[in-house]
């Protein structure tokens, strides 16, 4: 690890201030993953701006029933609190499914958002790789790819995004609050990721330098559930996961939400499916044809397309499980 400087903010201003000054400089919130990466010589900053004293420790209700979550919350805070864990489950179920209690002492929302992939190539630096190093090429296409991405993919990269709390957001309609040097603005957690194109590098639509201040939740439209795959039962990274919300008029959905993690470089939002399942009886059938429908988009490569009949049937129990918590 090479040497850096350090400096720990007060104000966002004094953040953003910071980061303007130094070129090569990232924001540091519990480190869990940005500190892994500068030890394998993938991230190699010249500054440090620790981040978690900046006012964002908070967890708050609306007038409206939006709920707000500062950036510098922890992930363990948040999986405990009463109002994530009553009204937006799936959230809460994300966060203890996605690390140990260590880690989620540590790990911040914002960090969280941010987090970078974990395909090997990425992180091995004898390596070549365009999310890494632009233009040099994806060996994963041909190489070991059995854990990535097969939604969403380009011939320049095919990457997973890591995060479990990210796809739980997707499918509760997430808003990310950000401060830039043009102001705050709100961004559509759907927009606020982007897939690699030909640009893999680049994770998120953020300019250098912005700062996530906050997440904003709207009022649930009903129950919500998160169900992860992972290769082992202790702590993994999922080889495929869902998170889904439900609102049912007796036996129709009359609203849902869907989201499928570790099949692309981003958490995605099953749009498809969801259309799919509008306005119809919610029965076994009806759900397996929703997920079809939506995995019928997929492009496995030659070692990871065991992940279309994974999600098929990941997507199935949990709509079958919330109808049967509505019922």
């Amino acid at each position: 690890m090479k040497q850096f400087a350090y400096a720990r903010a007060t104000q966002a201003a004094d953040a953003m201030r910071l980061q303007a000054g130094t070129l090569n400089s990232h924001y540091l919130g519990g480190g869990t993953n940005l500190v892994d990466l500068m030890k394998l010589g993938v991230a190699a900053p010249d500054l440090l701006i620790d981040v978690t004293a900046l006012p964002y420790d908070f967890v708050s209700e609306t007038d409206e029933g939006e709920l707000q979550i500062g950036a510098t919350v922890r992930n363990s805070v948040l999986a405990a609190h009463p109002q994530v864990r009553g009204r937006y489950p799936a959230l809460s179920q994300a966060l203890v499914a996605g690390a140990s209690g260590q880690l989620r002492n540590l790990a911040t929302v914002g960090g969280n958002l941010l987090q970078r992939t974990r395909c090997p190539y990425f992180q091995d630096v004898s390596k070549p790789c365009n999310k890494r190093d632009p233009h040099s090429g994806c060996p994963a296409r041909e190489g070991e790819h059995r854990n990535l991405a097969i939604l969403g993919a380009s011939e320049d990269c095919v990457a997973t995004h890591p995060s479990d709390m990210a796809v739980a957001l997707m499918a509760l309609d997430a808003v990310v609050h950000v401060q830039g040097a043009s102001g705050p603005r709100q961004v559509p957690l759907g927009e606020f990721y982007r897939l690699p194109g030909r640009e893999p590098h680049r994770d998120t639509t953020l300019r250098p330098g912005t700062l996530i201040t906050a997440v904003a939740l709207p009022p649930p439209i009903g129950p919500s559930r998160y169900r992860k795959a992972r290769e082992r039962a202790s702590y993994a990274f999922a080889i495929g996961s869902v998170a889904a919300a439900l609102a049912m008029d007796g036996d129709v959905v009359r609203d849902v939400r869907i989201a499928l993690g570790a099949v692309a470089a981003m958490p995605w939002r099953a749009r498809q499916a969801e259309d799919v399942l509008r306005g119809t009886r919610l029965d076994e059938s009806a759900a397996r044809a929703a997920a079809e429908t939506e995995l019928a988009q997929a492009h496995p490569l030659r070692d990871n397309g065991y992940k279309v009949p994974l999600l098929t049937e990941l997507v199935v129990q949990t709509l079958l499980e919330l109808r049967d918590l509505g019922a």
